[in-house]
């Protein structure tokens, strides 16, 4: 009789050798190491903000001119066309936040001046928007011209003309300090393909400003 209660009694005092021991059961074990694992969550911090670029573009309506500023210095002005007294240009401040090389040039459905006229396509001879095209406020931009003797003159509906060759400068100057990527190979890869409308997205948009001057 002895022996058999030994024997049943055994396992309890194992049971508690291991408790008194320290020891666990493997599902307590593989509770505790996952609690001690346990990380705190935190919130990643919001990337910051890239700088303005240090350049920006000021259309003198007054003037007709467009300068370009960088490091608080004027590194070069072209001749420009503005609006007409009855389409004026409108003053402001906005960013170029796109570059569209051989645009397409579609007529403004609500102006009474475009009802006869027709979409020109990248490259034809007879579009108002030459090589180049800055957008910064639609359908307002500074683009390129195939009237180059409109140039130093309030004729235009709104928008401001410039030269071709002063539009890819200008376009070459704002894609560089906004980030674009795309270097004069690429530009003048563009330019060879007159009747293929290539447009860049500026990733850090570039100031404009447009002002009646003096």
């Amino acid at each position: 009789m002895l022996k058999k209660s030994n024997y049943r009694l055994m396992p309890l005092a194992a049971a508690a050798a291991l408790l008194i021991t320290g020891c666990v059961f493997e599902s307590d074990s593989k509770r505790d190491d996952s609690q001690a694992g346990a990380q705190p969550q935190t919130t990643p911090a919001p990337a910051p903000k890239p700088q303005p670029p240090d350049l920006s573009l000021e259309v003198n309506l007054a003037q007709r001119q467009v300068h370009v500023h960088k490091a608080g210095q004027v590194i070069a002005s072209h001749p420009v066309a503005v609006g007409s007294a009855e389409w004026p240009t409108p003053t402001g401040e906005w960013t170029i936040g796109q570059v569209i090389f051989n645009p397409r040039w579609t007529p403004p459905k609500d102006e009474s001046w475009a009802k006869d006229e027709k979409v020109a396509e990248p490259g034809a001879p007879d579009n108002p928007l030459g090589k180049v095209q800055l957008v910064y406020s639609p359908p307002n931009s500074i683009h390129g011209t195939n009237e180059p003797s409109s140039l130093g003159k309030a004729v235009s509906h709104g928008s401001i003309r410039v030269s071709n060759e002063a539009g890819v400068e200008l376009a070459k100057m704002v894609m560089q300090a906004g980030g674009a990527g795309k270097d004069d190979a690429w530009v003048q890869n563009a330019l060879a393909n007159k009747t293929e409308r290539q447009e860049v997205v500026i990733p850090n948009p570039v100031t404009i400003r447009v002002v009646s001057g003096k």
